[in-house]
């Protein structure tokens, strides 16, 4: 999955989705994208100062974020309440120990595996 289809997937297809599973490439172009949005966003409003740029931006990207993150911990086969553990100091780290794993092949209790055919051919 490429950066344009993972965005595309989040914003337009799973807007608010939480059910099911996301891979790796899903979870981290969204990521980046969200990151490049913001520093455009950042330039922008220093450039012109026109305020509440970057609260529309979190406003509007704050669902999608949670959603692809927990179906990235659902493909992990963890619960998506697994997310708040984020909140606790140094702990936190593992979730991104754990957006870097590769999933669960195979079925899990969230799903088929996304990537399906693909684990396949290269195993």
């Amino acid at each position: 999955m490429g950066f344009s289809e993972a965005v595309r997937t989040v914003l337009l297809q799973r807007y608010a989705d939480f059910q099911g599973r996301s891979p790796r490439s899903e979870y981290w172009w969204f990521q980046l994208a969200i990151i490049v949005s913001y520093v455009v966003l950042l330039v922008l409003t220093a450039v012109l100062p026109i305020l509440g740029l970057l609260g529309i931006l979190y406003l509007g990207l704050i669902i999608p974020a949670l959603a692809v993150t927990i179906r990235r911990l659902h493909d992990l086969d963890k619960s998506g309440w697994w997310i708040l553990i984020g909140f606790i100091p140094l702990v936190g780290f593992l979730l991104l120990y754990w957006y870097c794993l590769k999933g669960t092949e195979g079925d899990n209790q969230f799903g088929p595996d996304p990537l399906g055919d693909v684990a396949e051919r290269f195993s």
